[in-house]
C-alpha cells in the first residue's frame, strides 16, 4: 500500500461519507483532534515508565478516545453511530480529582511549564482549547456534529492541566506562579 494516493493534490479531502475542502471546519476541528494527540505522544514518551505508570496508563487511553472523536467527526453519512460516549468523561472527572488531591493546592495562575513532561502536557492542554473552540464554531455553522466531543476536549484539557501538574509535583518541581495573579483559586 503507498502512503500518497494523490486525491488530495487539488485541496480536498475525504470524510466518511463525503469529501471536503481541507480548511473545512470540520476538518479543522478533526486535526487539531490529531495535533492533540501527537502532543500526548511526545508527554508519553517523556514519562518514566514506573514512576507515571497511572498516568501512562489514562495517556494511552486518552489517546485511543481522540482517534474515536476524530473519526466520529469525521462521520457525514447518512445513518452513522459514534463511537465517543459519556463513559471517558466521567473517567477523566474522577482521575482531575484524584489528581487534584496528590498535587499541592493552588491559590494562583501558574505558568505553564516544568519538567520537559509537564511542558508537553501544558502544550496539549492549549491544543485541547484550541481543539474545542473549533468545535465550537463547528457547532454553530452545522447541527451535524456530535456534541460529546466538545464536552470531552472540554474536561480533557482539565485533565491535562491537573495531570501536568502531578508530574512536576512527582519531580519535585515546583510550579511557577504567575507574579501579578491575586489569589483566584480558594
Amino acid at each position: 500500500m503507498k502512503l500518497y494516493t494523490k486525491t488530495g493534490d487539488k485541496g480536498k479531502t475525504a470524510l466518511i461519507g463525503g469529501r471536503v475542502d481541507k480548511d473545512n471546519l470540520r476538518v479543522q476541528a478533526y486535526g487539531a483532534i490529531d495535533e492533540l494527540n501527537s502532543f500526548i505522544g511526545k508527554a508519553v514518551s517523556e514519562l518514566d515508565r514506573e514512576l507515571f505508570k497511572d498516568i501512562l496508563v489514562d495517556l494511552e487511553a486518552i489517546q485511543h478516545e481522540l482517534f474515536d472523536a476524530g473519526g466520529d467527526l469525521a462521520n457525514v453519512m447518512k445513518e452513522r453511530k459514534y463511537t465517543l460516549t459519556e463513559q471517558p468523561i466521567e473517567v477523566l472527572e474522577t482521575r482531575i480529582d484524584a489528581l487534584s488531591e496528590e498535587a499541592p493546592p493552588l491559590k494562583r495562575f501558574i505558568l505553564p511549564g516544568g519538567a520537559p513532561a509537564a511542558a508537553t502536557l501544558h502544550i496539549a492542554r492549549t491544543v485541547a482549547r484550541r481543539a474545542e473552540r473549533e468545535m465550537v464554531t463547528l457547532m454553530k455553522e452545522t447541527e451535524d456534529v456530535p456534541t460529546i466531543v466538545q464536552k470531552y476536549l472540554n474536561r480533557l484539557s482539565d485533565y491535562l492541566f491537573a495531570v501536568a501538574r502531578v508530574v512536576n509535583f512527582r519531580l519535585n518541581v515546583a510550579d511557577v506562579e504567575y507574579i501579578r495573579s491575586g489569589d483566584v483559586f480558594k
